[in-house]
């Protein structure tokens, strides 16, 4: 079965306080390599096919149950 991976993100623009406290944290064990850190959401999803209506289907899911479209971005694709 394919499976297809969403992606979800906080926009660019609304912060991200628990990157930021990932990221804050950093340092302090060692890793200072790092210069900034975004936390999003990850979804895989297992469908019959990966054709072009089930693509369809995933994108209005992600963008009406598995993100909120007014603070996060979300991208799909599928696993090969």
């Amino acid at each position: 079965m394919p499976r297809v991976i969403v992606d979800v993100m906080p926009k660019p623009e609304i912060l991200d306080p628990q990157g930021k406290a990932v990221h804050g944290a950093l340092p302090r064990l060692g890793f200072n390599a790092v210069t900034d850190v975004r936390q999003g959401k990850r979804f895989e999803l297992e469908v019959d096919s990966a054709d072009e209506a089930t693509l369809a289907e995933v994108h209005q899911l992600a963008e009406t149950l598995l993100s909120n479209p007014v603070i996060e971005d979300y991208s799909v694709r599928v696993d090969a």
